[in-house]
C-alpha cells in the first residue's frame, strides 16, 4: 500500500492569519496520525509564512508515524534538519520567496551540490528525497547523487487529468519504472486530490509514498479531518 503522508503546512497558514496558536499545528499533527495517516510532512520556508522553525523542533516528539520534512538545503535548512533529525527530508529546488514548488531540480547541473548534500543527511541517519519532475534524463541524474528516493511532481498529472487522463499518468509511469530500475524508491506529490489520486495509484501501485496537504486540508473543512483522511486512504487500496 502507498502510504499517506500530510502536509500539515495550511494548518499553519491558518494559525498565523490571526496570530496566537489556533489552530494547532501539534495537535493536528497528532490528530492525523489518529486518524490514519502514515505520516507528517512539513516545509519550513526561510520567510515561516507557514510552517516555522519553532513548529519543527515542537512535533517531532509527537511523530509516531514518519516525519518528512521538505525544504531548500541551504545552511541553515542543512543544520535543522541535522539536528532535528527526521525520518525522510526531500530536497526542493525553490528560490527563498517561492508561493510553492513548481518544478523539480535540474539533477545534473546541480549534481555536485545534491551529492555533497545527499552524502551529508545520509551521514545523519536521514532517507533523503529529490523533487523531480517526470523526466527520465533527471531521474538518471538523481541515481548519481545516492539518494534514497525520488518525489515526482505531479502538478502535470494533476492538470491533465480532466481533460485526458491516460495522457496525463503515461509520463508519470515511465518515471516510476525508470526509477525502480534504476534502484530508487519512489514518492509523488503536488495537487493530488481525492478526484485524482485513485487513478495515480491505480496505473503506479508502486509509488511509496504520496504527501498531500492542500487539497486534503480543504475537504476536511466540509468533510472533517478524519473523515477526509479515511477517503484518502481508501484511494491508495
Amino acid at each position: 500500500m502507498t502510504r499517506l503522508s500530510v502536509n500539515i503546512n495550511k494548518i499553519a497558514t491558518l494559525r498565523n492569519s490571526r496570530g496566537g496558536k489556533v489552530p494547532s499545528v501539534k495537535e493536528a499533527a497528532v490528530k492525523c496520525q489518529q486518524f490514519g495517516a502514515q505520516g507528517i510532512t512539513v516545509h519550513p520556508r526561510p520567510d515561516e509564512r507557514h510552517i516555522t522553525r519553532h513548529d519543527v523542533y515542537e512535533i517531532k516528539p509527537f511523530i509516531t508515524t514518519e516525519y518528512n520534512i521538505e525544504g531548500f538545503p541551504s545552511e541553515v535548512f542543512l543544520r535543522m534538519v541535522a539536528e532535528v533529525k527526521p525520518d525522510q527530508v526531500t530536497l526542493v529546488p525553490d528560490t527563498h520567496n517561492q508561493l510553492t514548488s513548481d518544478h523539480g531540480w535540474d539533477t545534473w547541473k546541480n549534481l555536485g551540490f545534491l551529492k555533497e548534500v545527499i552524502a551529508r543527511l545520509q551521514e545523519n541517519g536521514i532517507r533523503t528525497s529529490i523533487f523531480v519532475d517526470p523526466d527520465i534524463f533527471a531521474i538518471e541524474g538523481a541515481a548519481e547523487t545516492k539518494t534514497n528516493r525520488i518525489e515526482l511532481y505531479t502538478e502535470p498529472y494533476a492538470t491533465m487529468y480532466p481533460i485526458e487522463r491516460y495522457m496525463a499518468i503515461e509520463p508519470f509511469i515511465e518515471a516510476a519504472k525508470a526509477a525502480k530500475k534504476l534502484g530508487i524508491d519512489v514518492n509523488a506529490g503536488h495537487d493530488l486530490s481525492l478526484e485524482n489520486l485513485g487513478y495515480l495509484y491505480k496505473n503506479i501501485p508502486e509509488i511509496d509514498e504520496v504527501s498531500i496537504g492542500h487539497a486534503l486540508i480543504a475537504d476536511a473543512l466540509y468533510l472533517g479531518l478524519e473523515t477526509t483522511i479515511q477517503k484518502y486512504l481508501d484511494c491508495l487500496r
